[in-house]
């Protein structure tokens, strides 16, 4: 999102960081969006909802050249919980890589390649399974369980472009108050070959007691040649209990028709290891930017949801998005 505003404050190293007092800026960015969604199975409702943030970042430059943010998001799915949705502190160390350490809404190494699949709008299970009820079953599918065992009080490393296209990004979130696991996620990604992008995460969620312990893998790849981008990617989850073992299989394509406009598809395939069945979504999608505004429309169907083959687990849907940023 665009910065539309940005404030020297030379006292903000002394107020957000305990170091040595260093010149910052203060950037403000957020963005909102109105959506329309409905399906043809479940109750009826208003298809009408609304998201918003403001993202509030204070930055600095220490003595020896690192870097310092500090940042706080505020949405429209914060509980009562606290004041600040996300919130994070951010070191750049000018060479060696960024640490993060995210008090709040972070994202692991694991899970921010969760599904990383080509698509002009929403992930193949995302579009449906967002606008399901209990008209349906609402079995658990495996993009929420690969990654983190939580998103608070995560540390986060990042290494940067290390060498030829190579990157390496960790997490660990230790357990604790409101954490029932810790967990070590590891991710490395290549992108050396122009038009090439190839990944592998491995992660570990440690339950307390060692009685419900899952490791989690991915692999993914994806090519852009010219307006075409396409991808695949497999990833699994082992538990302690065989049945609980899941595998996610996804595959995507988008074509940029001008700087504008955009179309894609993206299908998936997701197998719960308590399940007989195979649970199918595909997602045909467009989205075209206007300046600061985007307006995106996706089809989605899902077959089987959650491995049920009743017919009421056999869902079309769809989804109007106008959102924008600033």
């Amino acid at each position: 999102m665009n910065n539309i505003k940005k404030i020297g404050l030379t006292a903000l190293g002394t107020s957000l960081i305990a170091t040595s007092a260093f010149a910052g800026a203060l950037s403000v960015s957020g963005g909102a969006s109105i959506t329309f969604s409905g399906k043809d199975k479940g109750t009826a409702g208003n298809g009408f909802s609304m998201s918003d943030s403001i993202t509030f970042s204070g930055s600095g430059e220490m003595d020896n050249g690192f870097v310092v943010t500090v940042s706080y998001e505020l949405d429209d799915n914060e509980t009562s919980t606290g004041n600040m949705d996300s919130r994070s502190v951010k070191i750049d160390t000018n060479g060696m890589g960024v640490i993060t350490f995210a008090g709040h809404g972070g994202s692991s190494a694991m899970g921010a390649v969760d599904d990383v699949m080509p698509t002009a709008y929403g992930e193949s299970w995302d579009i449906v399974s967002g606008t399901m009820d209990t008209g349906g079953k609402t079995g658990t599918n495996i993009y929420n369980s690969i990654g983190s065992a939580g998103s608070n009080n995560m540390f986060h490393y990042s290494s940067g472009d290390l060498v030829d296209g190579f990157k390496v990004t960790a997490s660990y979130t230790p357990s604790g108050t409101g954490e029932v696991e810790s967990s070590t996620d590891i991710a490395v990604e290549y992108t050396g070959v122009e038009g090439l992008t190839v990944g592998v995460a491995q992660g570990e969620n440690n339950a307390s007691g060692g009685t419900s312990n899952t490791d989690n893998s991915t692999m993914y790849v994806k090519y852009a040649y010219g307006p075409v981008t396409v991808g695949y990617q497999e990833s699994d989850i082992d538990s302690s209990t065989a049945t609980a073992d899941d595998d996610f299989e996804a595959m995507g394509i988008t074509y940029q028709v001008n700087d504008d406009l955009t179309i894609g598809y993206t299908e998936s395939t997701y197998n719960a290891g308590s399940e007989a069945t195979d649970q199918e979504n595909s997602n045909l999608s467009a989205s075209y930017t206007m300046g600061g505004m985007t307006l995106s429309i996706a089809m989605a169907e899902e077959k089987n949801r959650g491995g049920s083959t009743a017919a009421a687990d056999d869902v079309k849907g769809y989804n109007i998005n106008l959102a924008f940023a600033f």
